[in-house]
């Protein structure tokens, strides 16, 4: 194998390293329920197709020698999957509100499996969020995540290792965003839920001969389910504006 060949070969699979730890956390790509050999080709295509464009921004720094090549190994790895992690959590903080909401509505019951992860789930948790998750691919929001990766060779070049201190900073940013957005967006069900129950507490107090609490869930689930009815438009909408805002502005 020449010399050009073997600057080709390291090149990309330093790309790869990138490009697949972000897929490998990103939200939807990152399921139990794809198959590891579509997300694997998945990954080694966009590897091939970013390689055009970022061929002169890796090409310089593929060496050769072990001990530097594991150490750039490792940090693109960890850059990638900073990237992807990053996306994952606000996705992960949709299904945390998407399940508050269900406990909130009275809604829970029990568990059954889900559809993004293999962790139990309730069923009106499963709809708000893989709605929210099908709205992102639907409007092509991965993309952004693609321009992401490319961006950050201006931001974190191959050369310049991994800073934990950072990444730490870059994560904690992402999470107090995210659950300031679904707290927002699950608020009118918390309020909901307080007004509802603070109203049965009170019924049930002034007839305490009366299981005022199994009479009323029927009702409550029905308010519920009829304030979601209103609000999963405008839920969603900003769910999505949040991501963009998130991306683009980080």
């Amino acid at each position: 194998m020449n010399a050009a060949l073997q600057g080709i070969v390291i090149a990309s699979m330093l790309a790869f390293c990138r490009v697949g730890a972000c897929f490998m956390l990103m939200p939807g790509l990152s399921s139990a329920r794809v198959p590891l050999q579509v997300r694997l080709f998945v990954a080694i295509a966009a590897t091939a197709a970013l390689m055009i464009h970022l061929w002169d921004r890796i090409a310089p720094f593929a060496t050769r020698e072990p001990a530097a090549l594991v150490a750039l190994i490792v940090s693109e790895s960890l850059i990638g999957a900073l990237i992807g992690l990053m996306a994952r959590l606000y996705v992960l903080a949709m299904q945390f509100m998407a399940s508050a909401i269900t406990t909130l509505v009275g809604f829970g019951g029990i568990n059954g499996p889900g559809v993004i992860d293999p962790e139990p789930e309730g069923s009106l948790a499963q709809i708000v969020s893989i709605g929210a998750l099908m709205l992102l691919f639907t409007f092509d929001f991965h993309h952004e995540i693609i321009k992401a990766l490319v961006t950050s060779y201006e931001l974190a070049p191959v050369n310049a290792a991994f800073s934990p201190q950072s990444a730490l900073a870059d994560v904690t940013d992402t999470v107090a965003e995210s659950f300031l957005v679904v707290l927002r967006l699950g608020s009118p069900f918390i309020a909901y839920a307080i007004l509802v129950n603070l109203g049965i507490g009170l019924v049930n107090k002034l007839v305490p001969q009366i299981p005022v609490y199994f009479i009323s869930l029927p009702f409550v689930i029905a308010g519920g389910l009829l304030l979601l009815y209103f609000a999963i438009p405008t839920l969603l909408s900003l769910f999505a504006d949040g991501f963009v805002d998130m991306t683009i502005g980080r």
